[in-house]
């Protein structure tokens, strides 16, 4: 929460420090998307549907996930359970009514989604999660949520050149992670079978170990625009999932 309208900045905790590697990345301990070149973009965002207080598209499994006080969710809807493809739309709602303030191409996990996430499996999980935190190797671009700064951030080297930028920006989803704390934090507090370090990051024109892919400009806007005032949350899935 913010105090007086000042927006609160995270910084990395001592005890971190440079215990937070980027080995923590994307889907997997093990590392990130790094042996895979772009492939094409994602199409444009899915008409939505006639019910201005629901989320267009999103059945009410998922719908009732959503929390009562949120007001900003940033949906994904993948192009199919085992395509790369999706579309992030951004929803804000003013009283009841839920209303579009963005839509983008993206790139979810390389074999699309799962209701069962497992660390390597290379799948985005489909769910509902809340987002709280944010950081990356660039300054802060304005950032409403907490956002650390930390060059432990940046890909290896040794991954393809596309994917070094990867994360210059980060949101983290909070799948299997600890609230409040940077995007990179190791812990898992389900096990690391589960995975973790599902995140919105940049995109490298291709798939990734399980996260979200956008482009810098994309991520600039999301950054100043989720307001932990307003309850940020994700619903991610493939289009089956979503609908179920």
């Amino acid at each position: 929460m913010r105090i007086d309208g000042v927006r609160r900045v995270a910084v990395a905790v001592a005890a971190l420090g440079t215990f937070l590697p980027v080995l923590a990345a994307c889907g997997t301990p093990g590392g990130g998307d790094g042996e895979r070149e772009p492939a094409g973009r994602a199409g444009q965002s899915r008409p939505g549907g006639q019910d201005p207080t629901r989320i267009p598209d999103v059945g009410d499994r998922l719908q009732r996930r959503i929390p009562a006080d949120s007001r900003q969710v940033v949906a994904v809807y993948g192009n199919g359970e085992d395509s790369a493809d999706s579309t992030v739309v951004l929803y804000t709602r003013r009283g009841n009514t839920w209303r579009v303030a963005g839509s983008w191409p993206a790139h979810n996990g390389k074999r699309g989604w799962t209701t069962d996430h497992r660390s390597g499996d290379r799948r985005s999980p489909v769910g509902v999660f809340t987002l709280t935190d944010a950081g990356g190797v660039l300054e802060d671009p304005g950032a409403r949520l907490p956002y650390t700064r930390d060059p432990s951030f940046a890909a290896p080297r040794w991954w393809a050149e596309s994917h070094w930028h990867d994360f210059d920006y980060v949101i983290a989803i909070d799948y299997n992670r600890v609230r409040g704390t940077p995007p990179n934090d190791p812990r898992r507090p389900e096990g690391e079978v589960k995975g973790g370090s599902i995140w919105l990051h940049m995109d490298h024109g291709s798939g990734t170990s399980g996260c979200v892919g956008m482009a810098k400009s994309d991520m600039e806007f999301l950054l100043r625009t989720l307001d932990p005032d307003r309850h940020p949350v994700v619903v991610m899935g493939d289009r089956a999932h979503l609908e179920a």
